[in-house]
């Protein structure tokens, strides 16, 4: 699963999610997933869509993941008091915001591609939306 290499801190405030993505556009592929509304993606969802999307093609084409979980989760173990600290990283999240890019794809018939992504976003915990690359 994807998890930074390494951070300057081990653990992290909680923070907002607020504003847009900057993220909008497909940049590398043909199609794309794109997040309409706002979450926190954990790395065994954004592993799972993978997972979904690349059993559906066949392994045909070239699936680019454009989210990547930065941020550590904290958890306290069962039945422990208030205090003490904060808790040990559990698992590590992406935030994400309307409008982001989530996933591309590229070398795949549209139709394939967008049953691909379906099964992909029925992973997700965010609304999502299929958009085309824009002729220049």
């Amino acid at each position: 699963m994807l998890q930074p290499k390494r951070t300057k801190f081990r653990k992290m405030m909680k923070g907002r999610n607020r504003g847009l993505a900057t993220g909008h556009k497909v940049s590398f592929g043909e199609i794309g997933l794109q997040a309409v509304g706002r979450c926190r993606m954990t790395a065994r969802q954004i592993e799972a869509a993978r997972r979904a999307m690349t059993r559906h093609v066949k392994r045909q084409g070239k699936i680019w993941i454009r989210v990547f979980p930065d941020k550590p989760i904290t958890k306290k173990p069962l039945e422990v008091r208030m205090g003490k600290g904060k808790g040990s990283v559990e698992y590590w999240v992406a935030q994400i915001k309307p409008g982001q890019m989530l996933f591309e794809m590229q070398g795949v018939d549209e139709t394939i591609a967008r049953e691909a992504f379906q099964l992909a976003a029925a992973k997700l915990p965010v609304k999502t939306k299929v958009i085309k690359r824009m002729a220049m």
